[in-house]
């Protein structure tokens, strides 16, 4: 029975990892095709393998962080894991069917709070971990749009004497700007589903303690590459052409701010959104050639969902938890 659950239970992981890559590869992907450097098959292609290599690297902190320091990983149960899963499962396809790029790891911290909440407590939850995730959560979005402000006035700057034959140079360039991006994103977004995969062992007893096996990793590394192999085209849409016309310049920058960001939360275990972080950053980098650049009702609708995700699935997880609760009472 224990194995049946725990199979379960990383099928569900699974999914969520996937639907990850899905939501994901947009953002890694947008300005590039946009700025034509890149073809989108080439591109989504490239990222996909990148993102798979990156879950190899910068280890496992991030993973640690959602597993082990948000609550005491003896607290959950399966219910627990099934609510959370299942509303953060919920809440992507739901916004990725509207087209909206929302946060696959604001989804899963909502969830896992709501879950927990209903299992042991809001106080079941760890402070110190709590703070850790909302303060990685919350303020790498900012870190993203002014690492994209700063970042493009720097490149304007160093390109203030150059001829127009310098987009071609930024559009080369953006190619291995997006590969870090990728490789950054790879490292941050499968240790997500890493955690919740070695959660699922122990509470099956499958696994005594918090340790990734290198079976967890490739697993979430798979997973989350087929879902970027096949990419997220409505997503790709909304970040590459609605907050404004892309040019080389605008994804070289946008890139390099992302990337730094989410590789120094990596290597610090903040789970980060790198749909927010990107999201940003692009935005950072229209403003800084001018406020009018940028549509910013398009953005107004990203903050929303930034806004209500974590409340929004915390409260599906409560409810999603009740139901498995009563569910697991009557077998």
């Amino acid at each position: 029975m224990n194995e049946a659950t725990a199979i379960a239970l990383i099928g569900f992981a699974s999914c969520f990892g996937f639907l990850t890559g899905l939501h994901d590869s947009a953002k890694l992907v947008a300005t590039v095709i946009s700025s034509r450097a890149l073809s989108s098959r080439v591109a989504l292609g490239l990222v996909a393998l990148v993102g798979f290599c990156g879950a190899f690297v910068l280890g496992t902190a991030v993973a640690e962080t959602l597993g082990r320091d948000l609550a005491s990983p003896h607290l959950y149960t399966v219910p627990t894991l099934f609510a959370a899963l299942l509303s953060t499962i919920a809440w992507s396809l739901f916004t990725w069917w509207r087209g909206i790029p929302s946060s696959s790891s604001h989804a899963l911290v909502g969830g896992l709070i709501g879950a927990l909440s209903m299992q042991a407590g809001v106080w079941a939850l760890n402070p110190s971990g709590l703070k850790k995730v909302l303060i990685a959560l919350l303020f790498s979005p900012v870190l993203g749009l002014v690492g994209g402000y700063l970042f493009t006035r720097l490149t304007f700057w160093l390109c203030r004497h150059a001829t127009p034959r310098v987009n071609s140079v930024l559009r080369i360039a953006q190619i291995p700007t997006a590969l870090a991006l990728a490789l950054s994103h790879g490292s941050n977004s499968a240790q997500r589903t890493m955690g919740v995969v070695v959660l699922s062992l122990m509470v099956c007893g499958m696994q005594s303690h918090f340790a990734v096996p290198s079976w967890v990793t490739a697993l979430s590394a798979a997973v989350m590459a087929c879902g970027m192999g096949v990419g997220g085209w409505r997503l790709i849409k909304t970040m590459g052409a609605c907050f404004y016309r892309i040019r080389p310049i605008h994804g070289f920058s946008a890139q390099l701010a992302s990337a730094s960001v989410m590789a120094a939360a990596a290597v610090l275990g903040g789970p980060v959104s790198s749909t927010h972080v990107v999201s940003s950053a692009i935005l950072g980098a229209g403003s800084a050639e001018r406020m009018s650049k940028v549509r910013w009702n398009v953005a107004e609708e990203v903050v929303a969902a930034w806004l209500l995700t974590i409340p929004g699935t915390a409260l599906m997880g409560a409810v999603f938890h009740q139901l498995a609760s009563y569910f697991a009472e009557t077998q």
